[in-house]
């Protein structure tokens, strides 16, 4: 289970729009967002690279941070 810390949600549409974002990439499942947390967490089923992660997350008009 891999876990990113993400900023600017504020509501549970911002965490359903992570969630879709996430679960969109190939080899992603199981994503789970904890909007109190700003934590989302998925599992891999294949190697995603962070940065394809991270990219998914700002299109969806937030930010992950480190």
């Amino acid at each position: 289970m891999k876990s990113i810390k993400i900023k600017g949600m504020s509501c549970q549409h911002c965490v359903m729009a992570v969630i879709k974002a996430l679960a969109a990439l190939d080899g992603v499942k199981d994503v789970n967002v904890d909007l109190k947390s700003g934590v989302a967490t998925y599992e891999e089923v294949k190697a995603v690279a962070l940065e394809v992660v991270a990219a998914a997350v700002k299109k969806a008009g937030y930010e992950v941070v480190e």
